[in-house]
């Protein structure tokens, strides 16, 4: 993609209005990655990771019950 004045304009503004980076890129008609990247060479504001990772603490696993050992070979 070129990236005309007009598009990085169009870009600044619906970075500044809080969409998703997979938001403006279907507005603007371009991938994802290609918002990123130019968001991130424009030094554009960093956003919060839009994942949540819960509070509680992960459950122990459950022990495996252990592997029989294999009975040796006979010698011959």
């Amino acid at each position: 993609m070129d990236w005309t004045t007009e598009a990085i304009e169009r870009l600044k503004a619906l970075w500044a209005e809080g969409h998703s980076t997979a938001e403006i890129g279907r507005r603007m008609g371009i991938s994802k990655n290609a918002v990123v990247g130019k968001a991130h060479r424009l030094n554009l504001s960093a956003r919060p990771s839009p994942i949540r990772r819960d509070a509680a603490p992960r459950p122990a696993p459950v022990p495996r019950a252990p592997r029989p050992v294999p009975a040796p070979a006979p010698i011959q």
